[in-house]
């Protein structure tokens, strides 16, 4: 009886203690409050009750796109990639831990406010909710992401600040001892006579007064290796209602639209970077010193112990770091210790990168520029008020303009610490230009608004490096013409197949064969009689191409044909004979290469997607769709950089137009947009490649952002966990 009334008890005090909510509830509660709506093209409209909710969905749904892109983001981030690749990425798993430990990135998320680490811990749900849900995906490194992951993966650029700093410094400092090559990026082979793709985007924004409904447009342009981002919708009822491109993993449109602003990165060229020499030695006590004006400060001393994986299994490497108050010690020059300054303000980075998502207007958007964390990019924008406006940087440190910042600085001498940073209306900022257009296309912002851009002596040197190159050219010629644009015309004005840097290089080729003759008479000709226009039927432009290679690899830099004052350097004019020897050199290459000079472009130019790979390999023998665009180095600005590789002959698309949009802001918010391939990573996925022929014809897609609309194209409807 005794034992009956006890067992009874148990079980009444078990009936009425509070639930402990387990990790697995919190991750079901969240996904009970979203819904994922793919759309006829795969892309996912994710609604939630809160912006937490939709961070939880927006990580979901990109892991069913491409997990393997989401989860390599973050194993590089936090410095586990020689877990993943082998001894060859120690020392880039080192560099993330100069800047930012594990234990100081979960110090760094305590400082966060309350609605950033829900944001956070949401991220970190949405992947591993995937994982739970998904058994049969196995997660090659990390198995449990957490909310101080996204600490280390705050920047959305390719290529963030932190890869600018070299690899091979860091193991000659603190690594001599291990004979193993540096990963300095994905591994992919360069066809001997390749320059490679410029990096970095277009953005391109008018005025209601050069358009047909009187309203502001934007381009969107991001130029990046393909696949690099996804396009996602991402809604809550907390005012959340953005449109773009997201880099795999992270929590922010990176690059988009909400229904009032609109906004474009652009690499920029702005100095916010510096090495500084520091004077280190010895003391008694064996501690470690550098001299900072009279002051003898202590080095920090840190430890970062690395695993790699190896044939016997997973081994660890440890290593002592150093920082001084500049930063981190990256590498030696002339037998003393360099340090590297970097922006590292992780936690107002991702306050700055997802606010950004939610504004109305141009001041709203000025203000949160003045967070100043974006370091690495430029900014384009439109909003529905009629403004369009253009930001040439955002985090730019001053400085003593006694010293020269683009060299290594005295690191003992106080006067060359960075004396806080430019405030947005010190820098280089446009808005409303008389033109009614503004463009930027990692070029100079001197000639972003036509005569009424900023003027170069008006701002110090570091603040504006950036040079004019054919793309902005392009840029410019196009819009002085432009006027009653409509979103088709402004996708034809993207496309616009003019290439500035022919239109200087094959009259000087045309000119010198006249002088000294060819055998390669035809050929010629046929550039003689070229508009300077590419297409896929084009065999000018193949021959453009490939002497274009030539010219820059064995006869001058392009840059000669390029007017800028920041350009440095004297460039001679070659001979005649250079000139056609180099043109011949590429007849035989080509004849070689392809049975005959006298091929369409569209027949080498391909766009060809055999597996989801993050590494991609071709082959010449397999289904292809030719492309008519051509390289950003020739100034087009729908940029396709193409090569060959070790195994093909023919050149195969893997970097520039990827995501791009244009974008018209009014009443109502109205876009089209194309993806290279398509939104899966899946081949077995109806949406690997269905954007593949649009991509290369130039035909985008209506983007559904309003829900009626989304209602309407609506292919698939579900919550986390509970796909089909």
């Amino acid at each position: 009886m005794i034992k009956n009334i006890c067992l009874l008890l148990l079980i009444a005090f078990i009936a009425c203690s509070p639930k402990v909510e387990t990790e697995v509830d919190r991750w079901e509660t969240r996904a009970a409050q979203v819904e994922i709506i793919r759309d006829d093209f795969g892309v996912p409209h994710i609604y939630g009750e809160t912006d937490a909710d939709a961070v939880f969905g927006l990580l979901y749904a990109q892991c069913e796109d491409d997990f393997r892109r989401v989860e390599r983001n973050y194993v590089w981030a936090t410095g586990r990639l020689a877990e993943l690749e082998g001894e060859e990425a120690i020392f880039s798993d080192l560099r993330a831990n100069l800047y930012m430990t594990e234990e100081e990135a979960k110090a760094a998320y305590e400082t966060a406010p309350d609605w950033l680490k829900e944001l956070c811990v949401a991220f970190a749900d949405g992947i591993n909710y995937y994982l739970h849900t998904h058994p049969e995906v196995e997660a090659q490194v990390i198995t449990h992401y957490e909310p101080w992951m996204h600490l280390f993966f705050f920047e959305g650029s390719i290529g963030g600040d932190i890869e600018q700093i070299p690899l091979n410094g860091i193991r000659e400092f603190y690594g001599k001892e291990i004979s193993v090559p540096v990963l300095e990026a994905v591994a992919e082979w360069k066809s001997p006579e390749a320059l490679e793709e410029p990096a970095g985007s277009n953005g391109i924004a008018v005025a209601g007064e050069l358009t047909e409904s009187g309203n502001a447009m934007l381009l969107i342009n991001p130029h990046t290796s393909f696949y690099f981002r996804p396009e996602v919708h991402v809604v809550s009822n907390e005012g959340l209602n953005a449109y773009g491109a997201v880099t795999w993993g992270q929590l922010f449109v990176y690059q988009g639209f909400n229904e009032k602003t609109g906004w474009i990165h652009t690499s920029t060229r702005v100095d916010f970077i510096d090495e500084f020499v520091e004077e280190v030695f010895q003391k008694e006590d064996g501690s470690l010193v550098y001299q900072y004006g009279d002051e003898e400060r202590p080095v920090e001393v840190k430890q970062a112990t690395i695993k790699y994986k190896t044939a016997e299994g997973i081994k660890e490497k440890t290593f002592d770091f150093y920082r001084t108050h500049h930063g981190p010690i990256t590498h030696e020059m002339d037998g003393k210790w360099v340090a590297t300054k970097i922006n590292w303000d992780p936690v107002q980075a991702l306050i700055q990168s997802f606010t950004r998502t939610k504004l109305n207007n141009f001041a709203e958007f000025k203000d949160m520029m003045n967070i100043r964390t974006n370091s690495s990019n430029n900014t384009v924008f439109a909003d529905a008020e009629g403004n369009i406006g253009y930001f040439h940087g955002n985090f730019i440190p001053k400085r003593n303009p006694e010293f020269d910042f683009s060299e290594p600085v005295d690191g003992s001498n106080p006067a060359t610490d960075w004396q806080g940073l430019h405030t947005v209306d010190e820098s280089i900022v446009i808005l409303n230009p008389e033109t009614g257009w503004i463009q930027n296309c990692n070029s100079t912002p001197y000639t972003a608004a036509g005569e009424y851009s900023p003027k170069r002596e008006n701002y110090p040197i570091y603040m504006a490096p950036d040079q004019e190159n054919f793309r902005g050219i392009h840029a410019v010629k196009v819009l002085k013409e432009a006027k009653n644009l409509t979103l088709d015309s402004f996708i034809e004005l993207a496309h616009d197949p003019y290439l500035p840097a022919f239109e200087a290089l094959i009259p000087e080729l045309v000119a010198a064969y006249e002088k000294v003759g060819s055998k390669n008479k035809e050929a010629i000709q046929k550039l003689k009689a070229w508009d300077f226009r590419t297409s896929k039927e084009s065999v000018a432009m193949s021959l453009a191409h490939f002497y274009g290679m030539n010219y820059a690899r064995n006869v001058g830099s392009l840059n000669r044909f390029i007017d800028d004052p920041s350009i440095s350097g004297e460039f001679s004019k070659p001979s005649d004979n250079q000139v056609v020897e180099a043109f011949d050199q590429t007849i035989e290459e080509m004849n070689a290469d392809f049975g005959s000079w006298n091929t369409p472009w569209g027949e080498i130019n391909r766009f060809q997607r055999l597996s989801g790979a993050i590494d991609l390999k071709f082959d010449d023998d397999k289904p292809y769709i030719p492309v008519g665009m051509a390289s950003g180095t020739w100034g087009a600005l729908a940029a396709y950089g193409a090569r060959s590789t070790e195994d093909t002959k023919r050149l195969y698309g893997y970097r520039g137009n990827s995501f791009v949009a244009v974008v018209e802001f009014g009443e109502k918010v109205k876009a089209k947009s194309i993806l290279a391939g398509g939104q899966s990573g899946d081949p077995n996925s109806p949406h690997f490649t269905d954007q593949a022929q649009r991509y290369a014809d130039a035909n985008w897609k209506d983007v559904a952002y309003y829900q009626e609309d989304v209602e309407a194209r609506a292919k698939e409807r579900y919550k986390p966990g509970k796909r089909k």
